[in-house]
């Protein structure tokens, strides 16, 4: 289901209406539309920062892609550390022509398959999994190797992807447990990207990855600056959320992407 196929006579598509859409079919199912409710992390894990993208945030980051920049609709999009796929949902509903996803968990991508083939988007939305950078254990060592289901995990590999991608989009990890993963997220976006990468990041490292980003032929924007509510879920959290201050990027390609 897109979006674009809710629309009626001369009712127009806003942000407040997308929001409305993303936050019900996250709630409960709305009447007149046999749509499932969409599922969360079951358990997060610490390690991975694994918290689930809020439809609010959700239906900001993508609205702002498409109705600002055109950058989702008829595009190839990739999705980086899709967790429970919000995201590529998103992509979908305001015209995707495909989405890779691709989580390193895979009970999160146990949970984004039942998600997408509740509204039918199974056509759209890839699933991949593989690692994207290196894991640390709880005493913070790497993990060299990580297996799922008795299987090594591939690592991510841009060189062997199917299609040519136009934008990235990713809540990436934000390094605070695994340090400097937001900036492999960021790597690796950048890499894949023929035109832009939308991410979230810690406002506190506004600088530091503007910088970074013109080093790997980006032009970043901060788009908007944002409270990333973070709920308690795991055990070590005391307080039921934290506001923790974000900044939500676009970042363009400036420099021609490398050829092979």
């Amino acid at each position: 289901m897109k979006l674009k196929e809710l629309e009626s006579g001369s009712i127009q598509i806003t942000i407040i209406t997308f929001i409305v859409l993303l936050q019900t079919l996250s709630s409960h199912t709305p009447p007149g539309l046999e749509l499932q409710p969409l599922q969360g992390f079951a358990s997060p894990k610490r390690e991975l920062e694994q918290y689930v993208t809020n439809p609010h945030l959700a239906a900001r980051m993508i609205f702002s892609a498409e109705s600002s920049f055109g950058d989702i609709d008829e595009k190839h999009v990739l999705d980086l550390g899709c967790g429970c796929a919000v995201l590529s949902i998103a992509c979908v509903m305001l015209g995707a022509e495909s989405i890779l996803s691709v989580d390193v968990d895979p009970t999160a991508l146990s949970t984004a398959k039942e998600n997408i083939a509740s509204l039918e988007m199974e056509e759209q939305i890839t699933l991949l999994h593989a690692q994207i950078g290196t894991l640390v254990t709880e005493t913070g060592e790497p993990v060299k190797e990580v297996e799922g289901d008795g299987e090594r995990i591939a690592k991510f590999d841009p060189a062997k992807l199917d299609r040519e991608i136009d934008t990235v989009v990713m809540n990436p990890p934000f390094g605070t447990w695994n340090q400097g993963i937001d900036m492999v997220f960021l790597e690796t976006a950048c890499q894949v990207a023929g035109t832009a990468v939308y991410s979230l990041h810690k406002s506190s490292t506004r600088d530091f990855i503007l910088k970074k980003a013109k080093t790997l032929g980006f032009e970043g924007e901060v788009l908007a600056e944002m409270k990333y509510a973070l709920p308690k879920t795991m055990a070590f959290h005391k307080s039921k959320s934290v506001d923790i201050q974000v900044d939500f990027f676009r970042f363009e390609r400036v420099r021609p992407k490398p050829t092979a």
